[in-house]
């Protein structure tokens, strides 16, 4: 694989460049963390600019409403704008990175005409309605019943930690649709309006303070069959995608942040003394060499998701585990740079400490990444 740029790739990065340099400067100030309300119009009306200026949903295909970007253009773009200081998806995240793409690949026509154009105009958050109560990190254990009545099913049952459902307009949920099949089957994909009667959201306070993830409630809400995505008892299959496009693709952006804040870190140690300690200073250079090997390996993943269909592979699994670590290296990194001032909650850097740890958790844990390259990548038996 060719990791250089064409010159038509710099003429994208430069017009991004300049228009990105035209409209941050008129930006107004984000809301507060807790003022999620107040984010949803702000982190929507990002998305509302991006899309009038043709590039929202970069890397979808033109026939969902994307511009069919290259691969490389998608990562130019990502670079570009968290270089620029652009926000970043927000309550977007859903809809954007892992609903529209899972829709966009196993949607039938006319679910791809009404749930894609929304989230790429900026008009429709989703939340992600997988986690339960009692399935643990066991995705497949879930128990969240959805029996048929006539054209609807008939859903009851509840999720925990799911994001952004305090100002979700749909739920990407998962709904157990044949009890007695084996857990990885008997599953359905439902796209469910979050304003249906029997729904309860109560949101979760997190360590850092924020609200983003709740606990959803769900009984007896109806969600017409035709909101189905995939075939009824496919959902697990439909699920992988999905997990392929959060592992894959959803969480590379973020990469270029902590080479960014990466940066800082330095710089702070610099200016407090601590740059002096060279087990400091080894540290920190090999956390930039963990980062410049994950840009890599996105590029590589990027690249082998376009060339087999779109969707990305087991290489996002790989990704995964290491960034969730790296992340959290980082930050453990920072809180030493800053010594007693990392316990202060209005210092930098020390709240993004605590939402780390989430990192090893979400889309799935570090032990089930492990799994996956052991058994998919190495070839590795099961229960060893």
């Amino acid at each position: 694989m060719d990791l250089t740029y064409t010159p038509e790739e710099e003429e994208f990065r430069a017009r991004l460049r300049e228009w990105l340099a035209g409209v941050l400067p008129a930006l107004p100030p984000k809301p507060s963390p807790d003022d999620w309300p107040g984010r949803r119009a702000y982190d929507l009306g990002w998305q509302r600019m991006l899309y009038d200026a043709g590039y929202a949903g970069l890397h979808w295909p033109v026939d969902a409403g994307g511009r069919g970007a290259t691969p490389t253009q998608h990562l130019i773009y990502l670079e570009e704008t968290e270089k620029a200081g652009a926000p970043y998806v927000g309550a977007n995240f859903v809809g954007l990175l892992h609903a529209g793409p899972t829709i966009a690949s196993e949607g039938t026509p006319a679910q791809r005409a009404r749930w894609l154009p929304p989230v790429l105009r900026g008009e429709e958050v989703w939340c992600q309605g997988f986690s339960e109560p009692d399935a643990g990190s066991d995705l497949a254990a879930l128990r969240t019943r959805a029996w048929r009545d006539g054209d609807d099913y008939v859903v009851s049952g509840s999720k925990i930690w799911t994001s952004h459902a305090e100002v979700a307009d749909w739920c990407e949920l998962l709904v157990r649709t044949d009890p007695a099949a084996p857990k990885h089957r008997g599953i359905s994909w439902l796209a469910m309006p979050m304003d249906a009667p029997g729904i309860t959201v109560r949101p979760l306070r997190t360590l850092a303070g924020s609200t983003e993830f709740a606990e959803v409630f769900l009984d007896e809400v109806r969600v017409p069959v035709s909101h189905r995505v995939g075939a009824e008892n496919d959902g697990w299959r439909v699920t992988m995608v999905t997990l392929s496009y959060e592992r894959g693709t959803a969480f590379v952006g973020e990469v270029v942040a902590c080479r960014r804040v990466l940066g800082e870190v330095a710089r702070e140690a610099r200016k407090n003394g601590r740059w002096d300690d060279p087990a400091l200073r080894r540290r920190l250079g090999g956390l930039n060499a963990e980062f410049r090997a994950l840009w890599r390996l996105t590029q590589w993943n990027v690249s082998e998701a376009q060339r087999n269909g779109g969707v990305p592979g087991v290489g996002g699994s790989v990704f995964k585990l290491r960034y969730s670590h790296a992340r959290q290296e980082l930050y453990d990194a920072a809180a030493e740079v800053l010594g007693p001032e990392a316990l202060d909650l209005g210092r930098e850097w020390t709240l993004d400490r605590l939402s780390s740890l989430s990192y090893t958790i979400a889309a799935g844990t570090s032990q089930i990444q492990h799994n996956i390259v052991a058994e998919r990548i190495l070839g590795l038996p099961k229960g060893r």
